[in-house]
């Protein structure tokens, strides 16, 4: 089965947009585990436009799903996960002026550096999972690296799909298939939604993982967060 991890990086956005603690990270997070939450993603960027330093410890002893926490590996991410120990760490190479995560790793280019670095995530028990667009040449360097997964970086497929889904999907699910031969974990996101997330589903049935928040938040203005949390689950289960 395909776990579904909620990113609740937009609840503090909302939070933080009034300065007091409305919507509470912490209760949100306990009731989308409640609601059939797989485990709970967060973001914290340097400037702390949504998730802060003090939200992640606040979580940690809280969160009894998996918590995963993703970021650009610098000085400060990296004593997140120290202090922390979450169940995953997710890298993703954006540094801190982008509004959002928009490509994946170049393993050829950072394999030493990434090597380094998932080697100590992983000496804290921390599982590690590199972010990576759907070009086979960076698979095998993955795995060069010594992660445990890679997180497909599905942009690119909810953009095309609705135009030609299939063409779509193609190179998420020629990857997939490599990934799976070197024994890499699969782990998917971002704008993956309910049009989309079902046909990535069939056609990458062992994917692991896959990380939402954008679209799930906005879905549930309308149909509530217990709701939506079981339409994505519903999704997931075929």
């Amino acid at each position: 089965m395909t776990k579904l991890s909620v990113n609740i990086n937009k609840i503090a956005t909302i939070r933080n947009a009034r300065g007091a603690n409305n919507p509470n990270v912490v209760q949100v997070a306990k009731d989308a585990e409640r609601f059939g939450a797989e485990g709970i993603t967060v973001h914290p960027r340097p400037d702390e436009r949504h998730i802060r330093y003090q939200d992640v410890l606040d979580l940690a002893p809280v969160v009894t799903t998996e918590f995963n926490i993703e970021g650009y590996p610098d000085e400060r991410f990296m004593e997140i996960i120290r202090t922390v120990k979450p169940t995953q760490a997710t890298l993703v190479p954006d540094p801190p002026h982008v509004l959002t995560s928009n490509s994946g790793w170049d393993t050829i280019t950072h394999l030493e550096l990434l090597k380094d670095i998932v080697a100590e995530l992983k000496s804290y028990g921390t599982r590690v999972s590199i972010f990576i667009n759907p070009e086979v040449k960076y698979f095998e360097p993955a795995k060069l690296t010594g992660t445990d997964r890679v997180e497909l970086y599905t942009e690119p497929y909810a953009a095309h799909f609705h135009a030609n889904k299939e063409l779509a999907v193609k190179p998420y699910a020629e990857v997939a298939t490599i990934a799976k031969d070197l024994g890499l974990g699969l782990n998917a996101g971002h704008d993956l939604d309910l049009q989309n997330l079902r046909y990535l589903k069939e056609c990458i049935p062992f994917l692991d993982e896959v990380s939402i928040g954008h679209a799930l938040i906005c879905d549930a203005l309308y149909y509530g967060l217990e709701n939506t949390i079981q339409l994505y689950r519903r999704q997931l289960e075929i």
